[in-house]
């Protein structure tokens, strides 16, 4: 039972997020979406020195 135990006491520490969920529909995905973004745009720029300069362009394609 202590397996049960430690999932329990992770649902009682997170419930406000877990019915959240089902309460609005709110989900991460918007955020999950916009970091496969990024990381698809940071792999088609390989070697970025310019660090300033990908920042603007990242705020300029996605913002």
């Amino acid at each position: 039972f202590k397996s049960f135990n430690v999932i329990a006491a992770t649902l009682y520490e997170h419930y406000d997020e877990v019915l959240n969920f089902f309460v609005n529909r709110a989900t991460n995905a918007f955020a999950e979406s916009f970091n496969a973004k990024i990381k698809a745009f940071r792999a088609a720029l390989r070697e970025v020195t310019d660090i300033k300069f990908f920042l603007f362009r990242l705020t300029k394609l996605y913002a």
